[in-house]
């Protein structure tokens, strides 16, 4: 049995969290969920997959909790326990000593953020005093391949589930960022309104999540398409269909894509003459799940006049960044701050 853990990239997402491990990959890809009693002992039914595989289907004496909202912890203890099961999950538990472990966080993270983020890492068995905190839309830039240690401006924006962090990287550092709480979640929620509004129906996050997939997109499709829709009617409280078709859909996430665009201009409006002249060369980089939303790319192109590419595994890039960076322990000193945030005794 090894003695000394293996080191160790975590995305720790408002949907998902994936744990890479030093010269191997992505060991664990699940949801950011637990399933726990009501009754006030918070015991824990289920962890990641087994949850989400519950969620939508469990009785009234237990609940389904996400303990990250808008890419921030809200529930401390629950991350703890979800983040030791997931660590344990990708090298196990029985180390002498612990990992050493880089971590995505939030470009806007507050100094009480930050020491919470900590505490549950190393609660999760990382080792005290080396823990490293990166930027997301850093590591997404490292996961894309992008130059970020040369003297040229590459721009990230990066769809979570939780919030959409866009960033133009040069020279190791973030030049100029903008975070805002909508991602792929907040799409979520935009349909779950749409059909409550429109068919007097709830439907449940399963539900939305299944339908932005399949009928959702940023820009009007050419050829409709539909679906049938399950859910409760809110006067009866009666099981109800509803048929729902893309246009409807797309009317449902012209809110957020906006929100989204507005973000992206307002960096591209803060960055500096030379770096924004590299950005319409090289284009914007999308990353994150919610990039997949169809068309999305297209969009921002559109509007903005200039290339935009969809990353070529778009809901893994900020993973193998921080796994890249595990991997090449030495890069972490080029890395400036904001982008590159240890924890507090290195200051």
């Amino acid at each position: 049995m090894a003695i000394i853990a293996p080191d160790i990239g975590i995305d720790l997402g408002t949907a998902n969290t994936q744990v890479y491990v030093k010269r191997k990959s992505i060991l664990v890809d699940e949801p950011s969920l637990l399933v726990v009693d009501r009754d006030g002992r918070h015991a824990i039914r289920a962890i990641g997959e087994e949850a989400r595989v519950l969620l939508g289907r469990i009785g009234g004496d237990v609940t389904a909790v996400r303990p990250l909202s808008d890419g921030m912890i809200r529930d401390f203890d629950m991350t703890q326990y979800m983040l030791q099961y997931f660590v344990r999950k990708a090298i196990g538990a029985s180390r002498l000593i612990k990992p050493r472990a880089v971590m995505t966080v939030p470009c806007r993270i507050s100094p009480i953020e930050r020491r919470a983020v900590r505490r549950a890492a190393i609660y999760a068995g990382v080792r005290d005093g080396q823990l490293h905190l990166v930027e997301k839309p850093f590591a997404a830039a490292v996961g894309s391949g992008l130059p970020i240690f040369e003297p040229y401006g590459s721009m990230v924006v990066d769809i979570g589930g939780g919030t959409t962090e866009a960033a133009v990287i040069s020279l190791g550092g973030v030049v100029a960022s903008r975070s805002i709480r909508i991602g792929g979640v907040k799409m979520d929620e935009a349909i779950i309104a749409y059909v409550r509004r429109e068919f007097n129906m709830l439907i449940g996050d399963r539900t939305a999540e299944d339908v932005k997939m399949t009928l959702g997109a940023a820009l009007p499709l050419k050829e409709e398409r539909r679906a049938l829709v399950r859910g409760r009617d809110i006067i009866t409280n009666l099981p109800q269909t509803a048929e729902l078709n893309s246009t409807q859909v797309y009317e449902a996430l012209r809110s957020p894509c906006e929100a989204i665009l507005s973000a992206i201009q307002e960096v591209l409006e803060r960055t500096p003459p030379e770096l924004a002249g590299d950005v319409m060369k090289s284009g914007i980089h999308l990353t994150g799940g919610g990039a997949l939303l169809f068309g999305l790319d297209q969009f921002i192109a559109s509007e903005l006049d200039m290339p935009v590419r969809l990353a070529k595994d778009p809901m893994s890039c900020a993973a193998m960044g921080v796994g890249y960076l595990t991997d090449h322990p030495e890069l972490l000193s080029r890395i400036s701050k904001p982008s590159f945030l240890r924890e507090e005794g290195e200051e």
